[in-house]
């Protein structure tokens, strides 16, 4: 499987990756630019609409734990959080909310040595499904937390929270500090990546470290006294966790370590931190990733004691779990060793990992997850 995405891929897939935003398993940034394509400067980007029939609200968290200082800016005070809560809402009207900042989207080409050829704001007008404040809908929903891959932030799993929402679900999209290369934080600050450089080779200790971040997340979630607002929309006897690459293998740290995350997916992510060998108490997990055998799968796939599932897509790179492929496709950037169209490549992502969260988290059966599908033929069946 495919672990070193930037630096490690031809230029044009390095050009499609500055645009869109994402970024590195763990490995230090090297620049890989390319000319940029006029249409860049033309063309509107524009994600797919969410297949439920919710509509869907948003809002924006900070959280603070003071428990703890900042793993990689000890100096820097006590560990932030920046998550975005997506949610069931009532239908209405209004302008939806931007797919990141600008001063995101320029970190993220300035990280590329881009910025002069790629206006930012090809990236930050790109508009969501959600509505910011939107009124929810009645009832309790299964939450579900995201962990984005090592160095891009929660904005490049946005496509998979909208969907989850408007099928029932609260979806609580987590940034982890000093560990992208630009997420906006409140005081007009751009945090960086510190952890780029810190962090080479210490996979383990992100993991362990991002499995603390959601402890903290889910415990002001549903405490008596809640960080969130709409907090009572929130079951918490049904939280699962999903994430893409470093975050997909924090998704098994995090359930290694707290019982309440139920269901867990690994999006194409190297189990750095490895699952215990006495298991993970029965509890489901499944790994969606691209061809090949991930050497820390097959270490820990008997470690894996409850239902699982490793499925493999032919076609597929390291990014196709995210929204790079859905964007890279509209700019003509989609990269040649990678033949799996954007459209289907999330239709397969938001398809099998809502899927799974109905089956584990609401029992509902899903014989898609029994075998292959025709409607599916580039998802294999590995286990």
């Amino acid at each position: 499987m495919n672990r070193l995405p930037r630096g490690a891929t031809a230029a044009l897939l390095g050009l499609s990756l500055a645009l869109l935003g994402t970024g590195t398993a763990l490995a230090a940034p090297t620049h890989t630019p390319a000319p940029a394509p006029t249409q860049s400067n033309q063309v509107r980007l524009e994600l797919p609409r969410p297949t439920g029939q919710s509509a869907i609200g948003r809002d924006t968290l900070h959280l603070v734990d003071k428990t703890r200082p900042d793993p990689w800016v000890p100096e820097a005070g006590a560990r932030e959080l920046m998550v975005s809560l997506y949610y069931p809402a009532r239908p209405g009207h209004g302008r939806t909310a931007p797919y990141m900042t600008t001063g995101e989207a320029r970190a993220f080409l300035e990280d590329r040595d881009l910025a002069d050829t790629v206006p930012a704001e090809t990236l930050s007008g790109t508009r969501t499904h959600a509505r910011p404040g939107a009124r929810p809908a009645q009832g309790k929903f299964p939450l579900v937390v995201l962990s984005p891959g090592f160095s891009v932030n929660r904005s490049t799993l946005t496509l998979l929270a909208e969907e989850l929402a408007s099928r029932g679900y609260v979806v609580a999209s987590v940034d982890h500090a000093y560990e992208s290369v630009g997420t906006a934080f409140p005081g007009n600050r751009l945090l960086t990546c510190v952890a780029c450089e810190k962090a080479a080779g210490a996979g383990e200790n992100v993991a362990e470290g991002r499995a603390q971040d959601v402890s903290f997340l889910l415990d002001r979630l549903t405490s008596r006294h809640p960080a969130w607002r709409h907090a009572e929309l929130i079951d918490r006897t049904r939280i699962g966790m999903a994430g893409h690459s470093i975050g997909g293998a924090s998704t098994a740290s995090t359930m290694a370590s707290d019982q309440r995350v139920r269901a867990g997916v690994n999006l194409d992510g190297t189990l750095f931190d490895p699952v215990p060998a006495s298991g993970l108490d029965g509890r489901p997990f499944m790994l969606l990733g691209t061809e090949g055998d991930d050497t820390s799968w097959v270490r820990d796939w008997p470690h894996l004691d409850g239902w699982k599932r490793w499925l493999a897509v032919k076609g597929s790179g390291h990014f196709t779990f995210t929204d790079t492929p859905v964007l890279a496709g509209q700019l003509g950037l989609l990269p040649p060793e990678e033949p799996l169209s954007g459209e289907q490549s999330q239709r397969i992502t938001r398809r099998y990992v809502t899927a799974f969260f109905d089956l584990h988290l609401k029992g509902v059966s899903q014989p898609l997850l029994d075998g292959p599908s025709s409607q599916f033929p580039e998802v294999l069946f590995y286990k």
